[in-house]
């Protein structure tokens, strides 16, 4: 049970469940969450889903397992694409709730909801650049298109963790909390619920489409996928897993 699935009034909460990995994205879980969201758009008594994570972290971001030996040409077949794409084209309104972590992956999904709540344990970044890798998903896009290109590039090319009070006020979260997330983003989505399913289809359409419509997804993707097979992709991802510096050499 990797994905919980909560029927609520008028909305259901998705919680990601691998709270021995920090809810990491492997791809099993980001199928689950795509089929998951692809049925909800076709379920009438659905009109807003609250995605969460479980035990105190949202997603310390994508698992590392899967990425240390995957190669370029097999990103380039990568089912994960597709469900990103399918998280991403979801026409209703999408909430997330971050408490703890949501790191790499997990903030590229988070950055995929039309609002973000923060409780006040969040700690969101990319920080990707520590592993020989750049964002796959989108992330470093979105993120540009919230804080601007100074801030986005920081947080990019240091991999900074920023907390709750920084994402608030840079822009990044539509709410703060002053604990856990789930209570403000739980009275969100009831409000939400309320209100005209085809309207806030609509509002979202114009909205994502506005927002995203100039943003370089395509080249951040492929600076991903080439990066797969640098020597210092395998160098930051053994340091990691020694918990030590990276030596990266450049290759």
């Amino acid at each position: 049970m990797d994905l919980l699935i909560e029927q609520r009034s008028g909305w259901v909460r998705l919680t990601l469940n691998r709270p021995e990995a920090r809810n990491a994205l492997n791809t099993a879980l980001l199928a689950h969450i795509a089929q998951t969201l692809d049925s909800l758009a076709h379920n009438d008594s659905c009109r807003a889903v609250l995605l969460t994570g479980a035990e105190g972290n949202f997603a310390a971001g994508a698992d590392i397992t899967e990425i240390e030996h995957k190669s370029a040409a097999e990103a380039a077949d990568d089912p994960r694409k597709l469900h990103w794409a399918a998280i991403r084209a979801f026409p209703k309104p999408l909430i997330a709730a971050i408490d703890g972590f949501a790191l790499g992956g997990g903030l590229e999904l988070a950055l995929m909801a039309d609002l973000l709540v923060l409780g006040s344990t969040a700690q969101i970044g990319l920080p990707e650049s520590s592993l020989g890798l750049i964002p796959g998903a989108g992330g470093g896009q979105r993120l540009m298109s919230l804080v601007g290109r100074m801030r986005a590039t920081r947080m990019v090319l240091t991999g900074e963790i920023i907390d709750a009070a920084t994402a608030y006020e840079w822009g990044i979260a539509s709410h703060v909390a002053d604990g856990p997330a789930f209570p403000t983003a739980a009275a969100l989505a009831d409000r939400i619920a309320q209100r005209a399913p085809l309207a806030l289809a609509a509002a979202k359409r114009a909205l994502v489409e506005g927002a995203e419509s100039p943003l370089a997804f395509a080249t951040e993707r492929a600076g991903f996928e080439a990066l797969l097979d640098t020597t210092d992709k395998a160098e930051g991802i053994a340091a990691f897993r020694a918990k030590r510096r990276p030596g990266f050499s450049g290759r």
